[in-house]
């Protein structure tokens, strides 16, 4: 089996700042990916930059996914910066305190899908036409179990929010996989990030142990990456051991 050589590929990865987004970009870029990250606040974006030990630089651009004139800014940058995008992942999401429908407002609703669909449809919306062009080009959605059940512990506006990930995602792939697109949805559980400090209720460092760490999604999303053009890994599901589907 022929593997992808990263080191020819360009990527930009949204919610770059912390988190799966953040080892992501890191492990792209340690295979010699030219890597952008994107995100709200410039100074964790820098902090990824600054931890890359191996690889090209790793480039920085603040921007906001959910406005659509940031998304243009923000890919005539990179077509500068690091030229063609062969990989995007939408890594980029929110959750609010307030997630019982009884006290959602829908400000927070509407922010919600925003940023998690909206967001991910924009730059998707954003990059296609040179994938197309170069019959070629690899789309990694961070998507939720959430996205495949609706939960309580998620809420109601993640949940809505992540279904429509899912759907976006299984869209785009029927209409673009003749164009030689893939386009993978990765459906993890619970995650150690930072997200977890929007929960109702504090989570302990014990419970956050038990977790999904941040670092392994570097690895799966290297190795569905480097897999040839032929191969297509649409839909991956991963959550802790303990953790109930």
């Amino acid at each position: 089996m022929t593997h992808i050589n990263l080191s020819t590929q360009g990527a930009l990865v949204t919610g770059g700042g912390t988190g799966a987004g953040r080892s992501i970009a890191l492990a792209l870029a340690a295979e010699g990916c030219r890597v952008a990250v994107t995100g709200r606040r410039e100074e964790k974006l820098v902090e990824t930059a600054e931890l890359a030990i191996s690889g090209p630089p790793i480039q920085c651009y603040a921007a906001d996914v959910s406005q659509r004139n940031e998304v243009e800014r923000l890919f005539s940058w990179a077509a500068a910066e690091i030229g063609p995008i062969h990989i995007l992942v939408n890594s980029a999401g929110i959750n609010i305190k307030d997630r019982a429908v009884e006290c959602l407002s829908p400000e927070n609703f509407d922010e919600v899908m925003k940023v998690n669909c909206t967001g991910s449809f924009n730059t998707i919306w954003a990059v296609l036409p040179q994938m197309r062009e170069r019959e070629d080009g690899l789309i990694v959605n961070i998507n939720s179990i959430a996205g495949k059940r609706p939960s309580v512990l998620a809420g109601v506006a993640y949940s809505a929010s992540k279904f429509a990930m899912t759907a976006l995602g299984r869209g785009v792939a029927l209409e673009e996989g003749e164009h030689g697109i893939r386009v993978t949805n990765i459906y993890p559980g619970e995650i150690n990030t930072p997200i977890l400090d929007q929960r109702p209720e504090p989570v302990s460092d014990e419970r956050k142990a038990t977790l999904l760490q941040p670092e392994e999604f570097g690895e799966i999303v290297t190795m569905i990456a480097k897999l040839p053009p032929t191969a297509h890994i649409s839909e991956l599901v991963i959550k802790p051991v303990r953790q109930k589907y």
